[in-house]
């Protein structure tokens, strides 16, 4: 056999995936690792071996190596992220309160600046003082810096001018807004660039990872990167735009969905360690969010599937409300480090606290918690408050038990937010360990999740009883949680989609009723129009409750645990670009969109140049996206009322969408 073969590679928060495929057979062979947050490149390497190891004389045969990752994801939702500047140009203090913006800053730096154009792309003089005054400083103060002009997508030359300038003066990565979205709205535009700046170290240490283990094992084929919208892109150019890679392992789940199962129709559910990500395929393709992407309390300008994300996973943090007189039980949003797999990796400072933590007459509040490093570069820790840092220097690379970290409850603000950072991750009982205790899971320490379920049943709620009897008793209670959770996170999602407003199945009593099969005069049920295709490494142990709950047919694929990394190898390379054409004066057009403005006097010759230049600037995004000979179609939305019988253009947009296969070695 010497047909050529395509690598595909999935990094989840708690696993890694790998797949061998070629196009006339499917998948040949997958594998699994643990990802390594401290270094990435183990957790690579760990699953790429093993699939290399089935096939003989496989390394020779790649011509294409394809990633995707929940990495990005999973941060935006449990609110991680570098620190990174802001620099605002040419808006107004007001503007910072819209879209979340300013609750997405927190306490990272923002400099105004006067400047910024209008909606033809005429500017407003730039003032670049106040940045000049920081320059000496900002290097210590943040890891990225995110740029947002004013009307910079009608002209970018502002925002360009910024980046020169902080290009000179710091080694700081440098994002601007008229890169990563051609579209009106400029608070939101700021939030998706500020986010991407946020996004840059984490992904360029994945890319990185990634292409030095490929470089060292001889494995010479382009690296491509699923982007959010299932789209190829080039490693290259996912390190300028990390952003668009939120939602790239939801969405290479959609693709290798349909590969695997050949459904045209479905609903698809992808849990993972952190988050469930559900979306809707229609006819063959993934419904888009034209709107932007949202990713936890984020709405961006990102184009991506439309996928509703819940952190609610594997890995979720088991919570539970002691006031009332039952104790009310929740799952999630923040992802732990499930006992059972802290115990498999350092047994000897897991389970001997646990033994004691248990041997002890009355529960600690801190019982059953470990907290360790991530293994994040230290330059990622610029910003650390005096306290912060005196807390993370007391934290190792193995696992600390809270009730010894912590000597107060005011100890705990400051480690979550050591957590928010991405510098620190917190031990504690998951739905993974859950599932060890009822031997449904058994690739870890089952040990350390059965003491882990004891300690956690022995907690009481507001009326002295114990939150269960048995470690087992409390097992069941967590799985039967994440069944209802997930159950509910699905018509949340389908509810949205058909933009159903009014029902919230986590509060609506009919909701309950139907999905608790309460018998009465009236029943209620709830049932989907499309069966539920069920992914993740855990979907064989979840999803059939689920289903049943649901009321619908349900498939988990073969390949269910690796479809992410199928569908990384199996998508294609599209960009699209779009030229506006506006009438600032009677008898002048403007055209923009993709650098500097340009007027010109007859409007045929204007709609004619933003044609040529949103057709080439597409083909070239595409062929820098990782295509050779990309195949572009153009659109037209003409705004052009007659006033008074005479048209006025207020706006036409032009754009151009270019995609290809990505080009392979040798090919």
């Amino acid at each position: 056999m010497t047909s050529p073969l395509f690598l595909g590679i999935d990094t989840g928060g708690t696993y890694t995936d790998a797949v061998l495929y070629s196009e006339s057979e499917g998948v040949l062979a997958s594998a699994k690792a643990l990802t390594t947050r401290h270094d990435l490149a183990i957790g690579v390497a760990g699953a790429v071996e093993s699939v290399l190891s089935e096939i003989g004389g496989a390394t020779e045969r790649i011509r294409l190596v394809s990633l995707s990752t929940t990495l990005a994801t999973n941060a935006l939702v449990e609110g991680q992220g570098g620190r990174a500047g802001l620099v605002m140009i040419g808006f107004a203090p007001k503007d910072m309160t819209r879209d979340g913006l300013a609750e997405a800053l927190g306490s990272d730096p923002v400099i105004h600046l006067a400047g910024g154009h209008d909606v033809h792309g005429r500017e407003t003089p730039l003032e670049l003082g106040p940045l000049e005054d920081r320059l000496s400083s900002l290097a210590g103060e943040v890891s990225a810096v995110a740029i947002a002009g004013y009307f910079a997508v009608r002209n970018p030359s502002h925002e360009i001018a910024v980046r020169d300038l902080l290009r000179q003066h710091t080694s700081l990565p440098v994002t601007c807004s008229h890169d990563l979205s051609s579209r009106l709205g400029g608070p939101r535009r700021a939030l998706t660039t500020l986010l991407n700046a946020r996004l840059i170290s984490m992904v360029a240490r994945l890319i990185s990872a990634t292409s030095g283990f490929l470089e060292r094992r001889g494995i010479h084929a382009p690296l491509m990167v699923v982007r959010g919208d299932g789209a190829l892109i080039s490693a290259a150019e996912a390190l300028l735009r990390p952003i668009e890679t939120i939602l790239s392992g939801p969405a290479a789940s959609l693709v290798g969905a349909r590969h695997l199962t050949g459904l045209d129709n479905a609903v698809i559910s992808d849990i993972g360690g952190t988050t469930t990500d559900i979306a809707v395929l229609d006819n063959g393709r993934p419904r888009l969010d034209r709107e932007g992407a949202t990713v936890g309390r984020y709405r961006t300008m990102v184009e991506a599937v439309a996928m509703h994300t819940f952190g609610l996973g594997g890995d979720s943090e088991v919570r539970l409300d002691e006031g009332g007189l039952i104790a009310e039980m929740t799952l999630g949003p923040r992802r732990l480090m499930p006992l059972s797999l802290a115990a498999h990796l350092w047994p000897d400072a897991v389970l001997p606290i646990l033994e004691r933590q248990l041997r002890a007459p009355y529960p600690g509040r801190m019982d059953g918690r470990f907290a360790l490093r991530t293994g994040l570069p230290d330059a990622l820790t610029a910003g650390l408050t005096g306290q912060e840092a005196s807390l993370y220097e007391r934290i190792g690379l193995e696992p600390v038990p809270l009730s010894e970290l912590l000597s107060g409850t005011w100890q705990r603000a400051t480690l979550d937010r050591l957590m928010s950072r991405g510098l620190v991750l917190t031990a504690g009982f998951t739905p993974s360990d859950a599932m060890h205790v009822l031997g449904r899971q058994d690739q870890w320490n089952a040990m350390a999740a059965l003491h882990g379920a004891e300690i956690f049943a022995r907690r009481k709620a507001g009326s002295g009883k114990v939150v269960a009897q048995t470690p087992v008793d409390l097992a069941n209670l967590v799985s039967a949680r994440l069944t209802r959770q997930s159950s509910e996170a699905v018509l949340t999602a389908l509810l949205a989609d058909e933009e159903i407003t009014g029902i919230d199945p986590t509060k609506s009593t009919l909701i309950d009723r139907a999905l608790s099969r309460t018998r009465g005069l009236v029943c209620f049920g709830v049932k989907l129009d499309r069966p539920l295709v069920a992914l993740g490494a855990s979907a064989p142990v979840h999803y059939p409750a689920i289903a049943e709950m649901l009321d619908v047919e349900s498939f988990i694929p073969v390949h269910a645990g690796v479809a992410n990394a199928v569908g990384a190898v199996v998508g294609q390379v599209r960009e699209t670009v779009t030229v506006f054409v506006t009438e600032p004066d009677v008898g002048g057009f403007a055209v923009n969109g993709v650098g500097d403005s340009q007027f010109l006097e007859d409007r045929d010759a204007a709609f004619a140049l933003a044609r040529q230049l949103a057709e080439t600037h597409a083909r070239q995004a595409a062929i820098r996206s990782g295509t050779d000979h990309p195949v572009v179609e153009l659109s037209e939305q003409i705004d052009m009322p007659v006033i008074e019988g005479i048209e006025k253009l207020i706006e036409a947009r032009f754009t151009a969408a270019a995609s290809g296969r990505p080009r392979i070695a040798g090919g």
